[in-house]
């Protein structure tokens, strides 16, 4: 009888623990807000002989931290005002960009990009795997994330990597035009 009693009270007491747990990890989560005054997508395109340089703004998104670390989050990228910033690009090329030869903004004006896993390979650096997903495709994107700060004071974290445009549809020029893009994610959240 008496390990009867002990067996559950051993039980209750673990159950009790692990909910007490539980309930402290998820507590320890903070969303930050994307900050959309500061947080872009910056692009290099190349075709032969030449490259432009442009840049999309960040709509909405959030991201979650747990103990100063990235566990996953979602954006939105305006693709709708997007912005062409090397000189030789300019507005000519901003609308042909928007049109149904590239990102068609008219039906698609916004992409996302839904983050699924973070491995942290050091303290400040982790691969990020998500989905993006541009004019009705979603792909799976992964990038090295360089986490600057997550903390009281707001969360900022840049990525760099290259993106192969004609998985998403956009196969206009291939041959003269790179299908490789150069993107720079700069991501700022505060709580």
């Amino acid at each position: 009888m008496k390990k009867a009693i002990l067996a559950v009270t051993s039980f209750a007491l673990i159950v009790g623990l692990s909910s007490f747990v539980t309930k402290e990890a998820k507590k320890d989560v903070v969303n930050y807000n994307v900050n959309t005054e500061r947080s872009r997508v910056d692009w290099i395109g190349s075709k032969k002989g030449d490259f432009h340089t442009g840049s999309f703004s960040v709509k909405s998104g959030s991201v979650a931290v747990n103990a100063g670390k990235l566990q996953g989050g979602k954006f939105v990228i305006d693709l709708a005002n997007l912005k062409v910033t090397d000189a030789g690009g300019g507005e000519k090329l901003a609308g042909h960009l928007k049109s149904p030869d590239f990102f068609d903004v008219a039906k698609f004006g916004e992409a996302t990009y839904e983050i699924k896993t973070v491995n942290y390979t050091s303290d400040n650096a982790a691969e990020v795997t998500g989905n993006l997903t541009v004019k009705g495709i979603t792909i799976p994107v992964k990038f090295t994330a360089n986490i600057r700060s997550a903390d009281d004071k707001g969360f900022f974290a840049q990525a760099f990597f290259s993106l192969d445009r004609t998985l998403l549809g956009l196969t206009y020029g291939v041959g003269m035009v790179s299908k490789d893009v150069q993107v720079a994610i700069h991501l700022f959240g505060t709580k």
